[in-house]
This record gives C-alpha cells, structure tokens and sequence, in this order.
C-alpha cells in the first residue's frame, strides 16, 4: 500500500521511521514545511522529518500552504492513503480528495479533549495524569474526525511534556501503521464523543512562574511547558529559566513566595502553599546546570533567605 506521509517536529520522526519499516507499506513521498531559520545565526534548516526522509530515501515535498499546485504533487505521487503527524497546517478539502483512501492523523490527545497544537501541554498544565493518542479520519475541522484507535499511558512523577510526547510518538507509531491499514481495508470508524476542549500554542510569555500561587499549579506549568516554551522567572531583573522539573516539598515549612532557600544541598522555593525544589536551572548567560550547583554558590555570595524571584 503507497503512502504518503506529512510531518515536520522530530515528535513526527519515530512514527514515519515505524511507517518505512513496514513490509506492506511503502512511503512514496514526505510532506512537510518549508526549510526554518534556527540558531543564532538564523541558518535555513530542514525540518527533523525532511532529515529523516533523506536519510530514508524517501522524496520530500515543502510546503507550508498546501495549495493547488503542492495538491497536485500530492496526487502525483499516487498514493493511496496518507498519515499525519503534527505537520503544521490544515489541510483543505482538495488535498484531502488527492488520496483515495484519505489521511490518518495521530494526535496527542485523547479526542475530544485538547484539539489543536499543543495537546500534551495542555493536559498537563490542566493537571491531568493520564496522557493519550488518537488515530482519527482527517476531515476540515480541527482534529474533528472519527475515531479509528486510542492509547493511553500513565504519566511518570519525572515527566515532563517532552518526555511524554517522545514516549507517545514510540508507542502511537504501530497504533498509526495498524489505523493505515484499518482505513484501507473499510473498518468501521467511531465519532469523536464527550466533551472537547481546545489546545492552542502556548507562547513564552505562559511559561513566567507566577510564586503566589500554589505548589501543585507551579508544578504543572513547569512540566507543561518544558523543554517548549520554557518556564522561567526573573531574579535581580533578568531572566532565569527553571529547565527541570520542580518537586513539591509538602514536609517543609512555608515561607514568603519566591523567596529562594538551601535545605540539605537541595534549592527550594517558596509558593503560595508549600515550597517546591528545583530540579535543573539556567541561569542569565549561562548553561543549564543542577539547581543544587547553582545554589551553593549563588546563595552562599547573596547569602541564604536573601535571594528572591519575581
């Protein structure tokens, strides 16, 4: 079975590496976006799936509009079904049609909850602990299709959204395979039931830790905008990120929020209930490092109880 596949993050690689291995299904052709500047001197850079697609062998299209023109080099290809994995762009109604069989998107979310860009992240800022993937029909609307196949794994006390999406794409990859071959051979899908929820990006200004409030709502964000788009704070004015998760210390006394203390070589902070440890910092101009590192020798030159973020 010909497949054309349309991914661009590397959360969409171990899924087309899954696809490329299969005896019975042969990936013609990778959609995916266009070359991104990246790093400091903004050098146009393939997408992680048009590396894996090289690599591969496999013929890459770039597109971040999918237009009549990059439609009709979809239809080309002649494949037979398609596959969707966090490619970037909605896909209208004539691209749809170009493939015979239609598109299976898996998407991060257990559907309905979290349509959109940031599904993980969005369960996670939410609190939830039980994360989740989705084969679904691709149609016009925003992860609106019905259901072919679900997942769900259990989120580990160490998560964070990175880790739980690299551990979704692994598991989802045979999931996705598996819904390719259900979409083919006329399986019957389900309609998407319960009650949604929306998903959009998170920018880096919802990654700014709030101290005042509590523990558990400042453990959430940090593992649901780690490593994208960061949490941080400010201390004496410039930006510190908090690049690991935090730990909630319930068994210790609180104290006034943000207010930065060494207890037993571990960095804590203060909150709007109980403190939390931080795990793994970045200070301004520096590389990430162990919180506890960074506190012996930041607070031991400012002096413990005396450093505070904001």
């Amino acid at each position: 079975m010909k497949v054309l596949y349309a991914g661009t993050p590397e959360v969409a690689v171990p899924p087309l590496r899954h696809l490329a291995e299969q005896s019975d299904l042969d990936v013609v052709a990778v959609l995916t976006r266009t070359d991104a500047p990246k790093g400091r001197k903004k050098t146009l850079t393939p997408s992680p799936v048009a590396d894996a697609a090289a690599e591969l062998g496999i013929p890459v299209i770039k597109a971040n509009r999918v237009d009549e023109s990059v439609t009709e080099q979809l239809r080309a290809t002649g494949a037979e079904v398609a596959a969707v994995v966090a490619y970037g762009a909605l896909l209208r109604r004539a691209a749809l049609e170009a493939v015979p069989h239609g598109w299976v998107n898996l998407h991060f979310s257990l559907l309905p909850a979290w349509r959109g860009a940031a599904p993980v992240q969005r369960a996670l800022l939410a609190g939830e602990m039980t994360a989740g993937a989705t084969t679904f029909v691709l149609d016009e609307g925003m992860d609106t299709g019905p259901v072919l196949r679900t997942l769900t794994d259990p989120v580990r006390d160490d998560d964070v959204a990175g880790t739980v999406l690299t551990r979704l794409a692994r598991l989802g990859a045979p999931v996705l395979a598996d819904s390719l071959r259900d979409l083919s051979a006329g399986v019957q899908t389900a309609p998407q039931t319960g009650e949604s929820s929306l998903a959009p990006k998170l920018t880096g200004a919802d990654g700014r830790i709030d101290w005042q409030a509590p523990a558990d709502r400042i453990s959430a964000l940090v593992r649901a905008v780690t490593p994208e788009p960061g949490a941080w704070t400010e201390l004496e004015g410039q930006r510190f990120k908090i690049t690991g998760r935090v730990v909630e210390r319930a068994d210790q006394p609180g104290w006034s929020s943000g207010q930065v203390r060494l207890h037993d070589r571990a960095v804590l902070v203060g909150t709007g209930t109980h403190p939390v440890e931080l795990t793994e910092v970045q200070p301004s101009g520096k590389k990430s490092m162990q919180a506890g590192d960074w506190g012996r020798g930041h607070l031991a030159q400012h002096g413990v109880g005396e450093v505070r973020f904001t």
